[in-house]
């Protein structure tokens, strides 16, 4: 005796395409589109995207930037910012024999009582001391927390982004033994 086939209904008809948008400092580019059967079941997801598909520069292709969907409004979701990542390869790419990797890991709260946690690297031109690169490490960590302090979640994030954040922190931190580079490896929104 067969068995009577139950019909499957195909629900990806039911659903809508939503156009997603960056935050207001990334002046609302576009991230593409998602679907989703109902505007609720769009919240909370995260979209990740590279710095150039938004701006348009080649030379920033290396950091990632992650959003995640706040509220939808007609077909289009709005989302906030959630971190930033640099790529691995770029950051191998830096590292040379002879040199000292200096990395610091600092959680620092907005002048708006958000928090962040800021992963800088630095990197020597040759190899430094442990004491210089104990108190390259204490420079790079209260820069940080000096500029949070000061500082909005918005206008840390454009500093950051920008690059602007990591040269101040490079050319304070190159009075103590020069330095090739510094870069903001990763933040994380809290």
């Amino acid at each position: 005796m067969a068995k009577a086939r139950r019909r499957v209904r195909d629900t990806w008809k039911e659903k809508v395409w939503y156009e997603v948008l960056a935050p207001e400092e990334f002046k609302e580019a576009s991230l593409g589109t998602s679907p989703a059967k109902e505007p609720d079941m769009l919240v909370g997801r995260k979209i990740e995207t590279s710095m150039r598909e938004i701006t348009g520069d080649f030379s920033r292709q290396y950091v990632k930037l992650f959003f995640e969907v706040d509220h939808v409004s007609g077909e289009v979701a709005h989302t906030v910012f959630k971190g930033h990542k640099v790529t691995t390869d770029y950051v191998r790419s830096m590292i040379r024999r002879g040199t000292s990797r200096i990395d610091t890991i600092t959680d620092a709260t907005t002048k708006d009582g958000k928090k962040l946690n800021v992963h800088m690297l630095a990197i020597t031109v040759k190899r430094a001391k442990a004491s210089q690169q104990r108190y390259i490490r204490e420079t790079m960590q209260n820069m940080i927390l000096e500029s949070a302090a000061e500082k909005t979640l918005d206008e840390l994030v454009n500093e950051i982004i920008t690059g602007k954040f990591a040269s101040n922190i490079y050319h304070e931190a190159k009075k103590i033994y020069p330095l090739k580079k510094v870069e903001t490896i990763k933040t994380k929104v809290l």
